[in-house]
């Protein structure tokens, strides 16, 4: 039995890795599930000795105070965030993608810097930068910051797909007398689209998230990652793990439902 076990994982082995990878890189969400569960007032907030379930939190997930406006105002600068990065991005795509131009190959290059760089050097720079402009620092200066963020990860998502792309499909339907717009609008935008739509789910992830570039440009607003970080250290309220795991659920539920409508699209 031994040796079968043995001679299964010998000729499965990247399978076997991967999902031991999967297993710790899950581990952590599966623990934030299970705390999101736990009756508060139990030793401290991630352990498990004296676990109580409860359903509390879910029936109150913005109990804790100020956490319902720290998270509506993250979903609000993410959403702006998203849409602005997004037609950005796309734009900027489809110029690096179909047409020449003097400066396309910096261009090309000096869209990696800000996915390289430290998020401090952009959080600081746009800091310096709104200062010495006299933008005072708000919302609008958290979503400026955002879409400048966000939108080197959108060129290079929406980029990829347009690489892939076969050029004889928009020529097939000049062929019948489709003129350039019926093309791009009946041709090519669907065949992009998956990607504009992975490019901005990305884009609200990261910008949702943000908490180094946001926390230098916010002035006196408070975001979701900003409410955390201020819990973190009173201690985290389980309406936290809450919200945390139902934003997971609900991007693992459209990222399934993205690959079966795909597995649809292949046996049609």
């Amino acid at each position: 039995m031994a040796h079968r076990l043995w001679r299964w994982v010998a000729d499965h082995w990247v399978l076997v890795i991967g999902l031991l990878v999967l297993a710790y890189l899950f581990v952590p969400i599966g623990v934030v599930a299970a705390m999101s569960f736990r009756e508060s007032g139990h030793n401290a907030p991630y352990t498990l000795q004296n676990y109580h379930f409860t359903l509390r939190n879910w029936a109150h997930p913005f109990g804790a105070g100020g956490i319902q406006d720290a998270f509506l105002l993250s979903i609000g600068i993410a959403a702006l965030s998203t849409v602005g990065a997004t037609i950005l991005g796309t734009l900027m795509s489809f110029a690096l993608a179909r047409h020449t131009f003097r400066g396309r190959s910096a261009t090309n290059a000096l869209i990696f810097l800000p996915m390289a760089t430290p998020e401090i050097v952009m959080g600081s720079s746009l800091l310096a930068l709104f200062v010495a402009a006299g933008v005072p620092l708000g919302f609008w200066t958290i979503v400026i910051a955002h879409i400048m963020f966000c939108l080197s990860f959108v060129v290079v998502t929406v980029k990829a797909r347009l690489a892939g792309l076969d050029p004889r499909l928009q020529e097939a339907a000049m062929d019948l007398y489709a003129d350039e717009r019926q093309t791009f609008l009946r041709v090519t935008l669907p065949l992009v689209m998956p990607g504009i739509v992975a490019a901005a789910l990305l884009s609200f992830s990261l910008s949702f998230d943000d908490f180094i570039v946001t926390n230098f440009n916010s002035g006196s607003l408070v975001t979701f990652p900003m409410y955390i970080w201020g819990a973190a250290q009173r201690g985290i309220p389980p309406q936290i793990n809450v919200i945390g795991t139902a934003m997971f659920a609900i991007s693992f539920l459209l990222v399934l439902a993205g690959q079966l409508r795909s597995l649809r699209r292949r046996s049609a």
